[in-house]
Protein backbone atom coordinates (compact mmCIF):
# COMPACT_ATOMS: atom_id res chain seq x y z
CA UNK A 1 0.00 0.00 0.00
CA UNK A 2 1.26 3.15 -0.69
CA UNK A 3 1.59 5.74 1.96
CA UNK A 4 1.05 9.61 1.10
CA UNK A 5 1.17 12.85 3.49
CA UNK A 6 0.07 16.15 2.57
CA UNK A 7 0.64 19.02 4.71
CA UNK A 8 -1.49 22.27 4.14
CA UNK A 9 -2.28 25.39 5.85
CA UNK A 10 -6.28 26.68 6.12
CA UNK A 11 -7.40 30.22 6.81
CA UNK A 12 -10.72 31.28 9.10
CA UNK A 13 -10.96 34.47 8.33
CA UNK A 14 -14.37 36.15 9.87
CA UNK A 15 -14.81 39.53 9.23
CA UNK A 16 -17.91 41.65 9.86
CA UNK A 17 -19.39 38.42 11.22
CA UNK A 18 -19.35 36.85 7.60
CA UNK A 19 -16.86 34.22 6.86
CA UNK A 20 -14.79 33.75 3.84
CA UNK A 21 -14.67 30.73 1.80
CA UNK A 22 -13.73 29.09 -1.43
CA UNK A 23 -15.76 26.37 -3.35
CA UNK A 24 -13.61 23.29 -4.29
CA UNK A 25 -13.94 20.99 -6.72
CA UNK A 26 -13.17 17.76 -7.05
CA UNK A 27 -12.00 15.43 -9.32
CA UNK A 28 -15.39 13.83 -10.44
CA UNK A 29 -16.86 17.74 -10.78
CA UNK A 30 -18.51 17.60 -7.65
CA UNK A 31 -18.55 20.82 -5.40
CA UNK A 32 -18.08 21.61 -1.97
CA UNK A 33 -17.58 25.27 0.36
CA UNK A 34 -14.05 25.12 2.42
CA UNK A 35 -11.68 27.25 4.07
CA UNK A 36 -9.08 28.87 1.90
CA UNK A 37 -6.01 27.30 1.70
CA UNK A 38 -4.35 24.20 0.49
CA UNK A 39 -0.94 22.51 -0.02
CA UNK A 40 2.63 24.00 1.43
CA UNK A 41 5.49 23.62 -1.07
CA UNK A 42 8.76 22.08 -0.51
CA UNK A 43 10.93 24.39 1.87
CA UNK A 44 7.90 26.75 2.59
CA UNK A 45 6.49 28.15 6.23
CA UNK A 46 3.00 27.41 6.65
CA UNK A 47 2.47 31.25 7.31
CA UNK A 48 3.68 32.10 3.97
CA UNK A 49 1.38 28.62 2.53
CA UNK A 50 -1.79 30.19 4.04
CA UNK A 51 -1.15 33.59 3.01
CA UNK A 52 -0.53 32.40 -0.52
CA UNK A 53 -3.01 30.18 -0.94
CA UNK A 54 -6.18 32.78 0.21
CA UNK A 55 -4.83 35.13 -2.54
CA UNK A 56 -4.82 32.32 -4.94
CA UNK A 57 -8.29 31.55 -4.41
CA UNK A 58 -9.99 34.02 -3.24
CA UNK A 59 -8.00 37.47 -4.19
CA UNK A 60 -7.93 38.48 -0.53
CA UNK A 61 -4.90 39.63 1.07
CA UNK A 62 -4.72 37.99 4.77
CA UNK A 63 -2.52 38.25 7.80
CA UNK A 64 -2.66 35.30 10.37
CA UNK A 65 -3.07 36.43 14.01
CA UNK A 66 -3.25 33.10 15.25
CA UNK A 67 -2.54 29.09 15.00
CA UNK A 68 -6.02 27.74 15.97
CA UNK A 69 -5.26 24.23 15.76
CA UNK A 70 -3.80 21.39 13.81
CA UNK A 71 -6.46 18.54 12.61
CA UNK A 72 -5.24 15.16 10.34
CA UNK A 73 -7.65 12.95 8.15
CA UNK A 74 -7.03 9.81 6.63
CA UNK A 75 -8.76 8.49 3.36
CA UNK A 76 -7.99 5.20 1.88
CA UNK A 77 -8.88 4.19 -1.73
CA UNK A 78 -7.63 2.73 -4.91
CA UNK A 79 -5.43 4.06 -6.77
CA UNK A 80 -4.80 3.92 -10.97
CA UNK A 81 -2.81 0.66 -12.01
CA UNK A 82 -3.40 -1.30 -8.79
CA UNK A 83 -2.02 0.15 -5.83
CA UNK A 84 -3.95 1.10 -2.69
CA UNK A 85 -3.29 4.60 -0.76
CA UNK A 86 -3.12 4.90 2.29
CA UNK A 87 -3.36 8.97 2.55
CA UNK A 88 -3.36 11.16 5.33
CA UNK A 89 -3.75 14.94 5.52
CA UNK A 90 -2.57 17.23 7.82
CA UNK A 91 -4.25 20.57 8.14
CA UNK A 92 -2.74 23.20 9.61
CA UNK A 93 -5.49 26.45 10.74
CA UNK A 94 -4.65 29.91 11.83
CA UNK A 95 -6.66 32.56 11.94
CA UNK A 96 -6.26 35.31 9.89
CA UNK A 97 -7.44 39.01 9.38
CA UNK A 98 -8.29 40.60 6.27
CA UNK A 99 -5.80 43.20 5.15
CA UNK A 100 -6.89 44.47 1.51
CA UNK A 101 -6.98 42.83 -2.24
CA UNK A 102 -9.98 42.22 -4.10
CA UNK A 103 -12.58 39.22 -4.19
CA UNK A 104 -12.30 37.18 -7.06
CA UNK A 105 -12.49 33.49 -8.13
CA UNK A 106 -9.51 30.97 -8.86
CA UNK A 107 -9.58 30.37 -12.59
CA UNK A 108 -7.53 27.02 -13.21
CA UNK A 109 -7.05 26.04 -9.66
CA UNK A 110 -8.67 23.49 -7.01
CA UNK A 111 -11.78 26.08 -6.55
CA UNK A 112 -14.02 28.02 -8.63
CA UNK A 113 -15.78 30.44 -6.35
CA UNK A 114 -14.99 32.79 -3.98
CA UNK A 115 -17.51 34.67 -1.21
CA UNK A 116 -18.56 35.99 2.35
CA UNK A 117 -20.89 34.08 4.00
CA UNK A 118 -22.51 35.58 6.85
CA UNK A 119 -21.95 33.37 9.69
CA UNK A 120 -25.69 32.15 10.40
CA UNK A 121 -25.65 30.92 7.10
CA UNK A 122 -22.79 28.41 6.86
CA UNK A 123 -24.76 25.32 8.47
CA UNK A 124 -27.09 25.69 5.42
CA UNK A 125 -24.20 25.69 2.87
CA UNK A 126 -23.12 21.88 0.76
CA UNK A 127 -19.56 22.38 2.28
CA UNK A 128 -16.96 20.05 2.98
CA UNK A 129 -16.44 19.13 6.95
CA UNK A 130 -13.33 21.27 7.05
CA UNK A 131 -15.46 24.43 7.33
CA UNK A 132 -17.16 23.01 10.36
CA UNK A 133 -13.35 22.02 12.07
CA UNK A 134 -12.63 25.64 11.11
CA UNK A 135 -14.87 26.60 13.12
CA UNK A 136 -15.02 25.01 15.75
CA UNK A 137 -11.53 25.60 16.32
CA UNK A 138 -12.10 29.12 16.04
CA UNK A 139 -14.97 29.48 18.38
CA UNK A 140 -13.54 26.49 21.24
CA UNK A 141 -10.06 27.38 20.79
CA UNK A 142 -8.54 24.14 22.82
CA UNK A 143 -5.63 24.65 24.40
CA UNK A 144 -4.19 22.23 22.40
CA UNK A 145 -5.51 23.42 19.09
CA UNK A 146 -7.38 20.02 18.56
CA UNK A 147 -10.64 19.12 18.60
CA UNK A 148 -12.25 15.72 20.37
CA UNK A 149 -12.77 13.01 18.12
CA UNK A 150 -15.41 10.96 17.70
CA UNK A 151 -15.56 6.82 17.80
Amino acid sequence: MVQELRVASYAVCVHDEQILLARWVARDGARQWTLPGGGMDHGEDPLDTVVREVEEETGQLVEPVRLLGVDTIRRRWSRRFGADADWQGLRIVYECRLTGGTLRNEIGGSTDLAAWFPLAEVAGLDRGELVDTGLALWRERPVLGRLPHNG
